[in-house]
């Protein structure tokens, strides 16, 4: 993948996220920014210091690890002849701003066929750019609702209740991957680019069809009616827990024997777990064959054994965060294994763009950056 470029115009999650995969992976990914409209993700907490140096939200540095920042005003009709610079150079333009932004500022698909006839446009939003919902604006808490899974989460008899998160723009990115990755297989067929069209709805739609499947779909918080028991139960300490699922009459066997009760009533099985630590109960439920798992909280999960060991977080030294645990991807490729390195300063690659890359020369770059152009 070393010798895949890509224009990376996305903002916030949604697209990062995606370039942030290809990035990992050796591809070469020029994340496009402004100083004149920060991408939101820099405007996201959790912060290393002063929460006003956009250079130090956790947020961003996770989202778009291994990638190279370059600053443009698209504002400036010089900037966006920069900008077609960079699409002459790329495999792949990827954004994912409001319907009709980039033919707007004359970067429209037509207009990057001209520039290079092959090129690859990877556009994620909402709704998608084509349908009837396709002027929709929103955000990933949007398509929760659209998609159906606000209906789904929460109690039984309560309202709708929002999935704690946008997560619609952790779904849509693994999708808009995936697209990307068949668009360049089909040009290397056929010398043939295209423009992808991904939505948020749809991906989010496609993971719980199978929910949508029954007569009517009924929310059960932690209950599932397929399993003998399903939920999360105390253990020792303040609002410690653990998830325990039983499929089959020997794991409820097990589950008895480990705990040492008579039924598995939630009742009797919550006195039970309320004496043990929930990694002492995961260690001694796991070992008889109980499917379980102790609740962890964000500290929990940054700082946990296993997935250290697998090698999940990579450390990166930071110049605003210091060292950091950044996520590697969720999958080994041994005989191609990725590479994680930091996030980006702000515009911190502009030279090496513009003048060393894309051919700008010194004394118009310099022009450019002194008139407020690159920046």
């Amino acid at each position: 993948m070393a010798d895949l470029k890509i224009a990376d115009f996305s903002w916030v999650g949604a697209g990062p996220r995606a370039t942030k995969d290809l990035a990992d992976n050796g591809a070469i990914v020029v994340k496009v920014e402004s100083r004149k409209r920060l991408d939101l993700g820099r405007l996201s907490p959790p912060f290393a210091g002063d929460p006003r140096d956009f250079n130090g939200s956790a947020f961003f540095a996770q989202t778009n690890t291994s990638k190279f920042s370059v600053t443009i005003n698209l504002s400036d009709p010089r900037g966006i002849e920069v900008a077609k610079r960079l699409v002459a150079w790329a495999d792949v333009v990827v954004e994912n701003f409001g319907p009709g932004f980039m033919d707007r500022i004359g970067l429209g698909y037509s207009v990057l066929r001209q520039i290079k006839p092959d090129i690859i446009l990877a556009s994620v939003s909402v709704a998608g750019k084509t349908g009837p919902m396709s002027g929709f604006r929103g955000y990933g808490n949007s398509a929760a609702a659209h998609s159906g899974h606000a209906w789904l989460t929460g109690s039984a008899g309560k309202p709708p209740h929002m999935p704690p998160l946008a997560y619609g723009d952790v779904v849509a990115p693994m999708f808009l991957t995936v697209a990307i990755l068949a668009a360049l297989e089909h040009r290397a067929r056929t010398g043939q680019g295209q423009h992808l069209d991904v939505s948020q709805i749809e991906p989010m739609v496609h993971v719980i069809s199978d929910l949508y499947a029954q007569e009517r779909a009924e929310k059960t918080g932690n209950a599932d009616s397929a399993f003998l028991l399903h939920g999360v139960f105390p253990t020792a300490g303040e609002d410690q827990w653990v998830a325990i699922v039983l499929e089959n009459a020997e794991q409820a066997e097990a589950l008895k024997g480990a705990l040492a009760i008579a039924d598995i009533e939630p009742a009797t099985v919550s006195a039970a777990t309320g004496r043990y630590d929930k990694s002492e109960l995961f260690d001694r439920l796991s070992a008889v064959g109980v499917p379980c798992g102790p609740v962890l909280d964000g500290k929990g999960v940054s700082e946990n054994p296993e997935l250290a060991a697998a090698g999940h977080f990579r450390k990166v030294d930071h110049p605003v965060l210091g060292p950091a645990n950044m996520p590697a991807p969720p999958y080994r490729l041994h005989g191609t294994p990725g590479e994680v390195r930091r996030a980006p300063l702000l515009g911190e690659h502009n030279r090496a763009v513009f003048v060393d890359t894309v051919g700008l020369a010194d004394d118009e770059f310099e022009a450019l950056v002194s008139e407020g152009v690159l920046s």
